[in-house]
């Protein structure tokens, strides 16, 4: 029963900040204008791949995870 209460508690965790960032994402005006973010505008679509903002998410997730991830080791 420990083990599934943690799990529970790291569930609730990470939904809590995801819901956080989706809070505060509109708020970062950088966000999906970075170098590499394509955005196509036709006369009735539009289309955007932000390439950029994605790598960069990545990259601060990856550093995050791995300092956690370090933590949790000792």
């Amino acid at each position: 029963m420990r083990n599934l209460g943690m799990l529970l508690l790291a569930i609730g965790c990470v939904t809590a900040i995801a819901g956080l960032l989706l809070i505060v994402a509109p708020k970062i005006p950088w966000l999906g204008n970075l170098p590499g973010d394509i955005h196509y505008r036709g006369k009735t679509t539009s289309v955007q791949f932000p390439i950029g903002t994605c790598i960069v998410g990545s990259i601060i997730l990856t550093i995050l995870l791995n300092v956690v991830l370090r933590l949790f080791r000792r």
